[in-house]
């Protein structure tokens, strides 16, 4: 299994082995003590599934408190994946990054507590699957505009498809600093670097 650390702390991306043969692959997607070893170390409690068609846009999303970390893939299909660093004190507070994960690159991203996510479909759909930390709890959520023009995420799709809710979230900095996760340092795991792709730097700075 290769694991890169793509430049934005504490978000890893994982590329689980695959054993292929004329009948098709079998991969493994998370075994606890082999995804410690590499560096993550969490303890999973649900599983959610969403699909969606071509050209929808979740996010973006996260919960404060009973803040969720989240292993992220795509069974079948292909999406534009984002996070964003929105922890109250964080260095890399208000950047980004983002990749293509997809059922053909068969990558994970490990998105840790205290960042925002979204992710729009560009294939005809999509079939996201995620592993979360903590339950699912409507009290705890909070929402981002997509296009905050702060964070500045590059979104692939000009016009996204939006649920009401998420069309009407507000900008970060209208969100009062008391409802944002505080960061905390940590010691990050050691992996191989991989080019980043993240965005400007605290918009409160």
């Amino acid at each position: 299994m290769n694991v890169t650390a793509p430049g934005l702390p504490g978000v890893l991306l994982f590329e689980p082995d695959a054993f292929e043969d004329s009948r098709g692959f079998f991969q493994e997607t998370w075994n606890h003590a082999r995804y410690a070893a590499a560096g993550l170390k969490a303890r999973f409690v649900q599983d959610s599934l969403s699909f969606s068609r071509n050209g929808v846009l979740r996010g973006l999303h996260l919960q404060n408190p009973n803040a969720q970390g989240k292993l992220v893939s795509v069974l079948s299909g292909e999406v534009f994946d984002a996070v964003a660093d929105v922890r109250r004190g964080s260095p890399s507070f208000g950047r980004w990054f983002g990749c293509v994960l997809s059922s053909q690159n068969q990558l994970q991203m490990w998105i840790p507590p205290g960042f925002a996510h979204g992710f729009c479909v560009l294939s005809q759909s999509a079939l996201f699957h995620y592993k979360c930390t903590r339950l699912y709890d409507p009290r705890s959520e909070i929402g981002i505009r997509w296009n905050d023009p702060a964070i500045g995420i590059p979104w692939p799709i000009k016009r996204p498809i939006l649920s009401k809710k998420d069309r009407a979230l507000p900008l970060l900095a209208e969100i009062p600093a008391r409802r944002l996760p505080r960061w905390r340092p940590a010691i990050s795991p050691r992996v191989a670097s991989r080019p980043r792709r993240t965005g400007p730097g605290d918009p409160h700075a």
